[in-house]
């Protein structure tokens, strides 16, 4: 045991693990983020707020039981550079660390303790490939481990690869996405209670398109997490 540690901590030594948001060695116990980031990372706290903000977005769009984001997202923030380096530099551990952070949060809220299973956004099977993974995957991950419900994957597909939503307005990201996705087995989610999860929510659309694929299934509710909120 000894031994071992000595190898880990001198490798920390030649490779000292860093925050992924401010680029600091982190310390013995720290992962991913350091605790100063963590403290400094701007919380939405969405998950106590009955008819939050992002609640509100939604209504008239499609039924949710409850939305909730982790953190406020701005262009040059330390949330920006968490979610460009999960989605674009392979650092899946991000996903998981806000997963796990998140359910840290939802154990002790009322009203997401009914919860049966939780699914990630999908992607295209082209997209995965060239990415490697789906980053909301990750995230979802996180997720089910911190709060004990199981993962469904691979029964909410995407049937299209449709263009970038990068620098569509709202309604040209819903038509990109309206009829792309697809229920595989309906039987699995009839009657269940589903977290939905993407990693940011910016216009809602494929929120709003994969909800109303969901609810197509008799019984199913629907509530949704994500890593960020756009704002």
């Amino acid at each position: 045991m000894f031994l071992a540690q000595y190898i880990k901590d001198f490798a920390g030594l030649i490779y000292p693990k860093v925050c992924y948001a401010c680029g600091n060695a982190l310390l013995y116990n720290e992962h991913v983020v350091c605790t100063y980031c963590q403290h400094e990372l701007p919380e939405t706290n969405f998950h106590n707020e009955e008819n939050n903000k992002l609640d509100q977005f939604f209504w008239g769009r499609v039924h949710l039981e409850a939305v909730t984001a982790l953190f406020f997202y701005q262009k040059g923030c330390k949330v920006q550079k968490l979610i460009h380096k999960l989605k674009y530099q392979g650092k899946r551990e991000i996903g998981f660390f806000s997963g796990k952070l998140l359910a840290s949060r939802l154990r002790t809220s009322a009203g997401w303790n009914t919860l049966d299973m939780v699914l990630p956004v999908p992607l295209h099977p082209k997209k995965q490939r060239q990415r490697g993974y789906n980053q909301s995957e990750c995230f979802a991950r996180g997720l089910s481990e911190g709060l004990n419900i199981s993962l469904t994957l691979n029964n909410l597909i995407r049937k299209f690869h449709s263009e970038s939503q990068t620098r569509k307005t709202r309604f040209m990201r819903w038509k990109n996405v309206e009829a792309v996705y697809h229920v595989k087995n309906p039987e699995v989610f009839k009657n269940k209670n589903l977290l939905l999860v993407d990693d940011v929510i910016t216009t809602g659309s494929t929120i709003e398109a994969c909800s109303q694929k969901l609810l197509e299934t008799a019984g199913v509710k629907i509530w949704v997490a994500a890593i960020a909120i756009a704002s």
